[in-house]
């Protein structure tokens, strides 16, 4: 198909479809002549993802390359497309706190790992990221949602349990590539809406609760 075609299907226009080639995002098409390009179903799929990642991910252009290397790397594994997707989701914010918070915070999260059983190092980008949350409740003085993290890290091994064990019912490694992007990247994103859609509810019934006491 050509790119007034591929624009149709997907969706995106022809000059995103020419900034995605440009940014390293979506792979050129066949040149049939010096003027037209020739696009396959592969890159109606690839648009797809592109958008899943920027528009409903809340990916950079830069993070969704990243990671798109990944994919189309042939030396991939599911381990390592998990922890450049995880990479890619995770956001790095300003330090706060001093060393010695910091390391108090470091042993936290050490120990909680360490309760969990998990096989995690360090350098993984969600240990860093919640370093900085530990600091940041104990700073505002909020220790008692310290006290909730290992129920999220409950909740968290089973949903990636999960996650991986659907990744690996899948029979190509571009599906098993796709699912671990979409699983890191939309998953992120799903779980922030169940989130607030169980804290709705968790709310109302909470109130009512109180009516009618």
């Amino acid at each position: 198909m050509r790119i007034g075609e591929l624009a149709e299907v997907t969706g995106v226009s022809a000059p995103t479809i020419k900034y995605y080639v440009r940014e390293g995002l979506l792979p050129t098409g066949e040149r049939t002549s010096p003027n037209q390009v020739r696009y396959s179903p592969a890159h109606v799929r690839r648009i797809k993802l592109i958008r899943a990642m920027l528009e409903v991910g809340g990916l950079s252009v830069a993070a969704a390359r990243e990671v798109l290397a990944e994919v189309d790397s042939p030396d991939r594994t599911v381990h390592g497309m998990l922890g450049v997707a995880q990479s890619a989701v995770t956001r790095s914010a300003a330090g706060r706190g001093t060393p010695q918070e910091w390391e108090r915070a470091e042993r936290d999260v050490a120990e909680l790992v360490r309760r969990q059983g998990w096989a995690v190092k360090p350098a993984n980008p969600g240990w860093q990221a919640l370093v900085q949350i530990v600091v940041t409740y104990r700073d505002l003085d909020r220790d008692d949602l310290l006290t909730l993290l290992d129920a999220y890290a409950g909740a968290a091994g089973e949903l990636a349990r999960a996650e991986l064990a659907t990744v690996a019912d899948v029979p190509t490694t571009d599906g098993k590539a796709e699912g671990v992007v979409l699983g890191t990247v939309l998953g992120d994103a799903a779980l922030a809406a169940l989130r607030r859609i169980a804290a709705e509810d968790a709310s109302a019934r909470v109130g009512s609760d109180h009516r009618s006491a």
